[in-house]
Protein backbone atom coordinates (compact mmCIF):
# COMPACT_ATOMS: atom_id res chain seq x y z
CA UNK A 1 0.00 0.00 0.00
CA UNK A 2 1.08 3.53 -1.33
CA UNK A 3 2.23 5.69 2.14
CA UNK A 4 1.55 8.91 2.57
CA UNK A 5 5.03 9.74 2.55
CA UNK A 6 5.53 8.46 -1.53
CA UNK A 7 2.35 10.61 -1.95
CA UNK A 8 3.97 13.85 -0.58
CA UNK A 9 7.31 13.12 -2.22
CA UNK A 10 5.69 12.97 -5.52
CA UNK A 11 3.76 16.28 -5.52
CA UNK A 12 6.84 17.66 -4.78
CA UNK A 13 8.60 16.70 -8.02
CA UNK A 14 5.51 16.87 -10.82
CA UNK A 15 2.04 18.54 -11.05
CA UNK A 16 -1.01 16.67 -10.61
CA UNK A 17 -1.73 14.19 -14.17
CA UNK A 18 1.99 14.02 -14.34
CA UNK A 19 2.32 10.85 -11.45
CA UNK A 20 1.92 6.90 -11.98
CA UNK A 21 2.20 7.20 -15.55
CA UNK A 22 2.64 4.40 -17.37
CA UNK A 23 5.40 4.06 -20.06
CA UNK A 24 5.88 0.63 -21.90
CA UNK A 25 5.92 -2.27 -19.32
CA UNK A 26 6.83 0.43 -16.49
CA UNK A 27 4.87 2.59 -14.36
CA UNK A 28 6.86 5.85 -13.21
CA UNK A 29 6.04 7.53 -10.64
CA UNK A 30 6.34 11.29 -12.14
CA UNK A 31 7.70 12.68 -15.13
CA UNK A 32 9.00 16.37 -15.26
CA UNK A 33 9.31 17.14 -18.99
CA UNK A 34 11.89 14.62 -20.40
CA UNK A 35 12.70 13.51 -17.12
CA UNK A 36 11.89 10.29 -15.50
CA UNK A 37 11.39 10.89 -11.58
CA UNK A 38 11.42 7.50 -9.06
CA UNK A 39 11.09 7.53 -5.90
CA UNK A 40 12.32 4.74 -3.60
CA UNK A 41 12.02 4.65 -0.39
CA UNK A 42 12.71 1.13 -0.35
CA UNK A 43 15.96 -0.52 -0.94
CA UNK A 44 17.89 0.70 -4.21
CA UNK A 45 18.27 -2.67 -5.41
CA UNK A 46 15.07 -3.08 -5.26
CA UNK A 47 14.78 -0.70 -8.56
CA UNK A 48 18.09 -1.70 -10.05
CA UNK A 49 17.23 -3.57 -12.98
CA UNK A 50 14.12 -1.34 -13.76
CA UNK A 51 16.74 1.66 -13.37
CA UNK A 52 18.89 -0.10 -16.43
CA UNK A 53 16.24 -0.41 -18.52
CA UNK A 54 15.26 3.03 -18.36
CA UNK A 55 18.69 4.52 -18.98
CA UNK A 56 18.67 2.88 -22.07
CA UNK A 57 16.87 5.47 -23.53
CA UNK A 58 15.49 8.13 -20.97
CA UNK A 59 16.84 10.34 -18.59
CA UNK A 60 15.76 9.22 -14.95
CA UNK A 61 16.14 11.40 -11.48
CA UNK A 62 15.95 8.14 -8.52
CA UNK A 63 14.98 10.12 -5.23
CA UNK A 64 16.14 8.25 -2.18
CA UNK A 65 14.91 9.73 1.04
CA UNK A 66 17.08 8.80 3.79
CA UNK A 67 15.76 9.15 7.25
CA UNK A 68 17.52 10.96 9.80
CA UNK A 69 15.02 11.42 12.18
CA UNK A 70 11.73 8.89 13.64
CA UNK A 71 8.68 10.28 15.12
CA UNK A 72 7.05 7.26 16.08
CA UNK A 73 3.48 6.97 16.71
CA UNK A 74 2.19 3.50 18.65
CA UNK A 75 -1.14 2.51 18.15
CA UNK A 76 -3.60 -0.34 19.90
CA UNK A 77 -3.84 -2.13 16.66
CA UNK A 78 -3.73 -1.62 13.06
CA UNK A 79 -6.65 1.66 12.82
CA UNK A 80 -6.63 1.81 16.73
CA UNK A 81 -6.27 4.47 19.32
CA UNK A 82 -3.12 6.40 19.65
CA UNK A 83 -1.12 5.14 22.96
CA UNK A 84 2.22 7.31 22.69
CA UNK A 85 4.48 9.33 20.40
CA UNK A 86 8.16 9.65 21.01
CA UNK A 87 10.96 11.02 18.76
CA UNK A 88 13.30 7.52 18.30
CA UNK A 89 16.97 8.01 19.72
CA UNK A 90 17.85 6.12 16.59
CA UNK A 91 19.84 8.85 13.85
CA UNK A 92 20.24 8.46 9.88
CA UNK A 93 23.00 9.93 8.22
CA UNK A 94 24.12 10.75 4.70
CA UNK A 95 26.93 8.12 4.28
CA UNK A 96 24.39 5.74 4.85
CA UNK A 97 23.85 6.14 1.62
CA UNK A 98 26.63 3.27 1.02
CA UNK A 99 25.37 0.80 2.51
CA UNK A 100 22.71 0.82 -0.38
CA UNK A 101 24.79 2.09 -3.09
CA UNK A 102 26.70 -1.18 -2.69
CA UNK A 103 24.66 -2.77 -4.46
CA UNK A 104 23.53 0.04 -6.85
CA UNK A 105 27.21 0.33 -8.33
CA UNK A 106 26.36 -1.38 -11.57
CA UNK A 107 24.07 1.74 -12.14
CA UNK A 108 25.70 4.64 -10.61
CA UNK A 109 27.23 6.85 -11.67
CA UNK A 110 25.65 7.16 -15.27
CA UNK A 111 25.12 9.70 -18.10
CA UNK A 112 21.68 10.03 -17.71
CA UNK A 113 21.25 9.50 -14.07
CA UNK A 114 20.43 11.59 -11.36
CA UNK A 115 20.32 10.22 -7.84
CA UNK A 116 18.83 12.67 -5.31
CA UNK A 117 19.08 12.06 -1.67
CA UNK A 118 16.93 13.31 0.53
CA UNK A 119 17.46 14.03 4.10
CA UNK A 120 14.39 13.94 6.38
CA UNK A 121 12.00 13.68 9.44
CA UNK A 122 9.24 11.24 9.46
CA UNK A 123 6.38 10.26 11.28
CA UNK A 124 5.45 6.54 11.09
CA UNK A 125 2.44 5.19 13.01
CA UNK A 126 3.18 1.53 13.83
CA UNK A 127 0.86 -1.09 15.93
CA UNK A 128 2.16 -4.43 17.75
CA UNK A 129 2.16 -7.25 15.54
CA UNK A 130 -0.15 -10.43 15.86
CA UNK A 131 0.95 -13.77 15.34
CA UNK A 132 4.62 -14.16 13.71
CA UNK A 133 6.91 -11.42 14.21
CA UNK A 134 7.16 -9.94 10.64
CA UNK A 135 11.77 -9.61 9.55
CA UNK A 136 11.98 -10.16 13.20
CA UNK A 137 10.10 -6.96 13.94
CA UNK A 138 7.29 -6.58 16.99
CA UNK A 139 5.44 -4.28 14.82
CA UNK A 140 3.98 -3.74 12.27
CA UNK A 141 3.73 -0.04 10.17
CA UNK A 142 0.51 1.69 9.23
CA UNK A 143 1.24 4.69 7.40
CA UNK A 144 4.61 6.85 7.38
CA UNK A 145 4.09 10.84 6.29
CA UNK A 146 7.01 13.02 5.52
CA UNK A 147 7.97 16.06 8.56
CA UNK A 148 10.39 17.68 6.85
CA UNK A 149 13.20 17.81 4.04
CA UNK A 150 16.08 18.86 5.97
CA UNK A 151 19.44 18.17 3.58
CA UNK A 152 19.33 17.68 0.08
CA UNK A 153 21.93 16.43 -2.19
CA UNK A 154 22.17 15.68 -5.50
CA UNK A 155 24.66 12.95 -7.34
CA UNK A 156 25.46 13.28 -10.78
CA UNK A 157 28.90 11.29 -10.82
CA UNK A 158 31.32 9.73 -8.60
CA UNK A 159 32.88 12.45 -7.31
CA UNK A 160 29.58 13.83 -5.93
CA UNK A 161 30.11 11.30 -3.07
CA UNK A 162 32.44 12.94 -1.06
CA UNK A 163 29.65 15.77 -0.10
CA UNK A 164 28.02 12.60 1.99
CA UNK A 165 31.19 12.19 3.79
CA UNK A 166 32.68 14.09 6.74
CA UNK A 167 35.75 16.50 5.94
CA UNK A 168 37.92 15.24 8.33
CA UNK A 169 38.55 12.35 6.88
CA UNK A 170 42.51 12.33 6.43
CA UNK A 171 44.02 12.04 3.24
CA UNK A 172 45.39 9.18 2.14
CA UNK A 173 42.85 6.80 4.20
CA UNK A 174 42.83 3.47 5.20
CA UNK A 175 39.21 1.78 5.79
CA UNK A 176 40.20 1.73 9.74
CA UNK A 177 40.57 5.41 9.95
CA UNK A 178 37.53 6.06 7.72
CA UNK A 179 35.65 3.51 10.50
CA UNK A 180 36.69 5.76 12.92
CA UNK A 181 35.80 9.25 11.21
CA UNK A 182 32.41 7.68 10.34
CA UNK A 183 31.81 5.94 13.97
CA UNK A 184 30.94 2.77 12.50
CA UNK A 185 32.35 -0.90 12.06
CA UNK A 186 35.23 -1.25 9.67
CA UNK A 187 32.97 -3.38 7.31
CA UNK A 188 30.54 -0.83 6.78
CA UNK A 189 33.67 1.68 5.76
CA UNK A 190 35.03 -1.64 3.81
CA UNK A 191 31.85 -1.20 1.68
CA UNK A 192 31.60 3.04 1.81
CA UNK A 193 35.47 2.93 0.15
CA UNK A 194 34.35 0.16 -2.28
CA UNK A 195 31.81 2.68 -3.68
CA UNK A 196 34.08 5.56 -4.27
CA UNK A 197 36.55 3.12 -6.00
CA UNK A 198 33.81 1.91 -7.90
CA UNK A 199 32.34 5.47 -8.80
CA UNK A 200 35.71 6.42 -9.91
CA UNK A 201 36.11 8.99 -6.71
CA UNK A 202 39.10 7.12 -4.94
CA UNK A 203 41.94 5.42 -6.12
CA UNK A 204 44.31 3.17 -4.54
CA UNK A 205 47.39 4.40 -3.38
CA UNK A 206 49.35 1.50 -1.67
CA UNK A 207 49.10 -0.95 1.21
CA UNK A 208 49.60 0.24 4.75
CA UNK A 209 50.32 -3.45 6.58
CA UNK A 210 47.44 -5.82 4.87
CA UNK A 211 45.12 -2.67 4.49
CA UNK A 212 44.44 -0.96 1.12
CA UNK A 213 45.44 3.01 1.53
CA UNK A 214 43.13 5.33 -0.95
CA UNK A 215 43.16 9.12 -2.34
CA UNK A 216 40.27 10.61 -3.60
CA UNK A 217 40.86 10.64 -7.41
CA UNK A 218 40.98 14.09 -7.53
CA UNK A 219 41.47 16.63 -4.99
CA UNK A 220 38.45 17.32 -2.99
CA UNK A 221 37.86 20.41 -1.54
Amino acid sequence: METTLHRQLKALYAPPGATEVRLDRWRIDAVRGEELVEIQFGPLVAIRDKTQRLLRHHRLRVVKPLVLRWHLVRLQGKGGRELARRWSPKRGKLWHLFLELIHFTSVFPHPRLELELLGVHVRQWRYPCRGRRRWGRPYQVQDVELLGVQQRVVLRQGQDLWQLLPPEIPRPFDTAQLAQVLGCPRWQAQQVAYCLRKAGAAQVQGKRGNALVYVPAVPVG
